[in-house]
C-alpha cells in the first residue's frame, strides 16, 4: 500500500480571527484558520489550504500588492514570509512582541506593521533572490500613546496614516522632511478603527468605534489670533522647500481642520471593523450586532444596511474593484463574500459551532458529511472544499453519520434521542427514528441494502433496529451493560458487530431466528470497531490503546497491536507527568480500514494519526494533525518560564483585560465551563474524533479539533528525469526546443510555469507529432496542460490544432482522468466550455454563411428574371 499521503485541503472551518484579505486580481478571499490560511477561489469555486504552519494562531496577514509574497504573523509576532503562488516559506521573523495589523505599500518595496504603540516599516524581503539578512527595518515611528488599530498608505507610498486605541490618527512620512512633524486628527471620543484618504488625497476620513465618521479638509484661512493651530515650519512663507516638493507631500504640507462629523446612530452598537474604497468612494463598516452598512463619502449617503450574522463582525475587506466585500465573523467561523450592487452572495460559508465529533465518505469519495456539537449535519465537496447543505434539524450534538451504501441517502445519530434519514437529492429530512423511551444514541449502523438502520445507546446499553421504508422499530437488543461505543454491518449484511465500554465484543445474527451473541471480551473498554472489506475480520481499539484483531467466523481475537506508545506525545499545560511518561491518556477512538483491507488507520486522544500494517502489525506511517501551539498537547516539553504558582500562564483567565466591554463580561452559568470549575480559560485539546479513508483508497479525512483535514497521495514523488536539471531556465528550455526534442521541451516549459514560455513550446510542436508527445507525457502534467490547452482555446485562432491536443491527450490519458474525474472537474468544464464555443461559433458562421449564400442566389434568380422581361421574355 502507498503511504506517501500528503496534506491537501482544510475544511469545516472556513475563518477563526485576524483580517480577511482580496488577492490583487479580486478573484481570491485569503482568511486565516487557525494557525493556517486558506484560499478561496471565487472564480473556479474552489478552496485550498497553503501549506505551512504558523507556531500559533494569526493574528493578521499581508499580501503584497503583486501577489507574489505572503506575510503571516501570530499572537506572539513570529512571522512566515510566504511565495503566495508556490506555498512555500522563505523566511522566518521574529517581531518579539504581537503584532496588532499589517500593510504593504503600493508599491511593494515597504511593509508597515503595528507593534504596540510603535509603528516600524521594513523593507520588503525579494520572494527570488536568497538573502541571509531579508528583513530590514527601514524605520521605526513613534508618537502614539496606545495600540495601533490600522495602517493606510497613500497611492505614492510616501506618506500612510496610522489610528490607534488612544482615540488619535496621524500622518506620517515615509522619509524624514526638514521641519515637519507628524500630523495629529484628535476629536474623537473612543478607539478610531481607520483612516483613509479620498482618491484625489485631499480628503482624509476617520471612524471611531463609538459610531463617528470625522471628514478632515485643508483649512482655507487661519486667524492670526488661532493658538491652538500648528504651524509647520514647512508650511511658513519663508519656507525652504522647492515647489516639486511641496506638490509631492502635499497632505504632509496641509493644515488639516474637521469640516463634518457625521454618526451612524445604529441602537446599542459599536463599530467592529471599516474599510474605505477610493475608488467609488464607498465607506464599509461592520458593527458588533452582525449588521454591515455602505456609505457613499463625502455626503454620507447610506446605500445599504444588512444583518448577515448574529455575532459581531471581526474583519472586513474590498476587492481592488469595489464589486465585491468579505466578512468574517470570528465567533461563529463565519465567512461571506457579498457583492453590494446586485445584492447577492458570492460565498457564504460557515463551519462547525464548536468541535466535530463524526465524518463518512460517500461511496464515490466525492463527498463527505459531518456533524458537530451544534447539532448540524453539514456536506461538503471533497475536490472544492466547500459546504454546500447543512441540515440543522437536530438538537443537541451528533455522535455518529453514515451514508447509504445505494441510494442517495444520509443517516445521523444524535445525543437529542434521534435518528434521522436525510435525502440528498431535494435536501430535506424524510425519515426520523425514535425510541419508545427517551435515550442517547451514541452509535450508528446502516444496513448494506440500506434497508435497516441500528443505533446504540448511551444511557440504556440497548442497540435499536428500525425499517427504513417504514420508520417502524423493528427489534431491540439487549446484552451489553455499558454504553455501546461502536456498532458496524458485515459487509454481506449477515452479522452486527458492536463493542461496548463493558469491554466487550459482541456479533449479532440479525436477521435469525436467534439474536443471542456470546460476548467477546477484549482487555479494556471499547471505544470503536470497523469491519475489514471482505467481512472475516473485525478491528476493535480500546481504552489501553490496543488494536485487536477479532475473527469473524471463530470468534476469537487473533492478534493485537500495542498503539499506546505510538500515538502517545504532548504534554498539556497542568499535567504533571511529561509527554514521555504519559501515555495511560492515550487511546484511539475511531479506525477504519484501508479498501484492500491491508491496512488499518486510528486516530484518538492525541496529535498523532497512525497507520498500521494488519499482516506484520507494524506501524507503516504516523501523521501529526496541528502544529499549532495555541492548542493543548502539540508540545513536547513545557517551558518553565510559563509556570506560576498559581499555574500555568496559558490557563489564567485574562478577560479582565479585554478592551471591549461585550469582552470583559462572563455571562456563562456556574459550572458551564470545562475542566476546573475556578478557571474561566481554557484551551482547545489537540485530538481527531473520526478519521475515515475514502472507497477509492487515495484520500483519507480526519475530524480534528482544527477541522476537516484530508489528506491524499502525493502524485508529484513520480520520477521525472527533468528533476536533475541544473540548469532548468527559460534559455535552455528554448535550446531544447530548438534541437527539436519537443516533449522534453514542453515538461521544462510546465516546470518552469511559464505561460508565455508554456505557448511557445506548444505552439511549436509539429501537428505530426503531437499524439506521440501527449502519450509520453508523464502524468503529473497532464492536468496542467489541459488546463492551459483550455486557457489557449478561448483566445486563439488555432481550433484544429487545439482539437487536435485535446484529443489526443484525452485519448492517451483517458483511464487516469477517469479515476480522478472529481479532483479534474474544473478541468473537464473549462474544455466542455471552449468545445462548445467553438462549436456556437461554427454554427454562427455557418448560419451566416448559408443566409448569404441564399441571399445571392435569390438576387441571381431576380436578376436573370429582370433581364429576360427586358428582352421580350427571352431568358438568355
Amino acid at each position: 500500500m502507498k503511504a506517501n499521503y500528503v496534506f491537501q485541503n482544510l475544511c469545516g472551518t472556513v475563518y477563526r480571527q485576524g483580517n480577511v484579505l482580496f488577492t490583487p486580481d479580486g478573484n481570491s478571499v485569503l482568511s486565516p484558520v487557525g494557525n493556517r490560511v486558506s484560499v478561496f477561489d471565487l472564480i473556479n469555486n474552489k478552496s485550498r489550504t497553503l501549506p505551512f504552519e504558523n507556531r500559533k494562531n494569526i493574528a493578521c496577514i499581508g499580501l503584497s500588492p503583486d501577489g507574489q509574497v505572503l506575510i503571516s504573523i501570530d499572537q506572539d509576532g513570529r512571522a512566515l514570509l510566504v511565495h503566495f503562488r508556490k506555498g512555500t516559506v522563505l523566511h522566518h521573523m521574529n517581531f518579539q512582541k504581537p503584532v496588532s495589523t499589517i500593510s504593504f505599500a503600493p508599491n511593494g518595496k515597504y511593509f508597515a506593521i503595528g507593534h504596540g504603540n510603535h509603528i516600524q516599516v521594513w523593507n520588503t524581503p525579494s520572494h527570488l533572490a536568497r538573502e541571509f539578512a531579508p528583513f530590514v527595518l527601514h524605520r521605526e515611528y513613534t508618537g502614539h500613546q496606545d495600540e495601533v488599530t490600522s495602517i493606510y498608505w497613500s497611492r505614492s507610498s510616501k506618506y500612510f496614516l496610522t489610528t490607534s486605541r488612544d482615540m488619535t490618527a496621524r500622518l506620517y512620512t515615509l522619509d524624514p522632511l526638514e521641519g515637519f512633524k507628524p500630523k495629529s486628527f484628535g476629536g474623537h471620543r473612543d478607539v478610531v478603527i481607520g483612516a483613509w484618504f479620498s482618491e484625489d488625497e485631499k480628503t482624509i476620513y476617520t471612524v471611531s468605534r463609538d459610531g463617528a465618521v470625522f471628514t478632515w479638509n485643508a483649512k482655507k484661512t487661519t486667524a492670526e489670533d488661532d493658538s491652538d493651530v500648528e504651524m509647520d515650519v514647512l508650511d511658513l512663507p519663508s519656507t525652504s522647500a522647492s515647489a516639486a516638493t511641496v506638490a509631492e507631500f502635499a497632505p504632509a504640507y496641509t493644515r488639516w481642520g474637521i469640516t463634518t462629523r457625521h454618526f451612524f446612530n445604529q441602537a446599542n452598537t459599536k463599530v467592529a471593523c471599516a474599510t474605505f474604497h477610493p475608488g467609488t468612494s464607498l465607506l464599509i463598516v461592520g458593527f458588533s450586532t452582525g449588521v454591515f452598512g455602505l456609505w457613499e463619502m463625502p455626503d454620507f449617503t447610506p446605500v445599504h444596511t444588512l444583518s448577515i450574522s448574529n455575532e459581531k463582525i471581526s474583519s472586513v475587506a474590498v476587492s481592488a474593484s469595489g464589486e465585491w466585500l468579505a466578512f468574517g465573523a470570528s465567533k461563529l467561523g463565519q465567512l461571506l463574500v457579498w457583492e453590494w450592487q446586485s445584492e447577492s452572495y458570492v460565498l457564504k460559508q460557515q463551519g462547525h459551532y464548536f468541535d466535530m465529533n463524526t465524518l463518512a465518505f460517500s461511496q464515490d469519495g466525492q463527498n463527505i458529511a459531518t456533524g458537530g456539537e451544534d447539532g448540524k449535519v453539514k456536506l461538503w465537496n471533497a475536490s472544492s472544499g466547500f459546504c454546500y447543505v447543512t441540515f440543522p434539524e437536530h438538537t443537541a450534538s451528533i455522535s455518529s453519520v453514515e451514508f447509504a451504501k445505494q441510494g442517495q441517502v444520509l443517516f445521523s445519530a444524535s445525543l437529542d434521542g434521534t435518528v434521522r434519514a436525510f435525502d440528498l437529492i431535494r435536501y430535506r429530512n424524510f425519515r426520523t427514528f425514535t425510541s419508545p423511551t427517551p435515550v442517547q444514541f451514541c452509535s450508528l449502523a446502516v444496513d448494506p441494502s440500506g434497508e435497516v438502520v441500528c443505533a446504540g445507546s448511551l444511557d440504556t446499553f440497548e442497540i435499536y433496529m428500525w425499517s427504513v421504508q417504514t420508520g417502524k422499530l423493528l427489534d431491540i437488543l439487549s446484552g451489553h451493560t455499558a454504553p455501546v461505543s461502536g456498532l458496524s454491518f458485515s459487509p454481506s449484511g449477515e452479522r452486527l458487530a458492536s463493542s461496548s465500554w463493558d469491554r466487550s465484543v459482541r456479533l449479532w445474527g440479525v436477521f435469525g431466528r436467534s439474536r443471542e451473541s456470546e460476548p467477546i471480551t477484549v482487555s479494556s473498554e471499547a471505544t470503536a470497531l470497523a469491519f475489514r472489506p471482505d467481512g472475516k475480520e473485525l478491528a476493535v481499539t480500546t481504552l489501553d490503546g490496543q488494536i485487536s484483531f477479532v475473527d469473524v467466523a471463530e470468534g476469537e481475537i487473533k492478534s493485537v497491536i500495542e498503539g499506546r506508545r505510538d500515538i502517545s506525545g504532548g504534554r498539556k499545560a497542568e499535567d504533571r507527568m511529561s509527554a514521555a511518561n504519559n501515555a495511560a491518556s492515550k487511546y484511539f477512538n475511531s479506525v477504519c480500514w484501508t479498501a484492500d483491507g491491508s491496512c488499518v488507520i486510528a486516530g484518538g486522544s492525541s496529535k498523532y494519526v497512525v497507520i498500521y500494517d494488519r499482516a506484520d502489525g507494524v506501524m507503516v506511517k504516523k501523521f501529526q494533525i496541528s502544529e499549532n501551539l495555541s492548542l493543548d498537547g502539540t508540545q513536547e516539553m513545557l517551558d518553565s518560564r510559563r509556570l506560576t504558582e498559581a499555574g500555568s500562564l496559558d490557563a489564567l483567565d485574562d478577560n479582565g483585560n479585554a478592551s471591549d466591554l461585550e469582552d470583559r463580561l462572563d455571562n456563562s452559568l456556574p459550572g458551564a465551563q470545562k475542566g476546573d470549575l475556578s478557571k474561566r480559560k481554557y484551551k482547545r485539546d489537540a485530538r481527531t474524533n473520526c478519521v475515515r479513508f475514502s472507497a477509492t483508497g487515495r484520500s483519507w479525512a480526519a475530524a480534528s479539533t482544527e477541522g476537516l483535514l484530508l489528506y491524499s497521495l502525493d502524485e508529484s514523488t513520480t520520477f521525472d528525469p527533468i528533476d536533475l536539471s541544473l540548469d532548468l531556465t527559460p534559455e535552455s528550455t528554448l535550446e531544447t526546443l530548438a534541437k527539436g526534442e519537443h516533449l522534453i521541451a514542453l515538461v521544462m516549459a510546465l516546470r518552469l510555469n511559464e505561460k508565455p514560455l508554456i505557448q511557445r513550446v506548444y505552439e511549436s510542436i509539429p501537428a505530426a507529432e503531437v499524439r506521440l508527445v501527449a502519450r509520453q507525457l508523464p502524468t503529473v502534467y497532464v492536468q496542467r496542460l489541459l488546463s492551459f490547452i483550455a486557457e489557449h482555446a478561448e483566445s486563439s485562432p488555432h481550433v484544429e490544432f487545439d482539437l487536435v491536443w485535446v484529443a489526443a491527450m484525452l485519448t492517451s490519458h483517458g483511464r487516469w482522468l477517469k479515476e480522478r474525474k472529481a479532483e479534474n472537474a474544473s478541468v473537464f468544464r473549462a474544455l466542455q466550455k471552449s468545445v462548445q464555443a467553438w462549436e456556437s461559433s461554427v454554427a454562427k458562421q455557418c448560419n451566416d454563411n448559408s443566409f448569404t449564400l441564399s441571399y445571392l442566389i435569390s438576387q441571381s434568380k431576380r436578376a436573370e428574371v429582370s433581364n429576360g422581361n427586358e428582352n421580350g421574355g427571352i431568358v438568355y
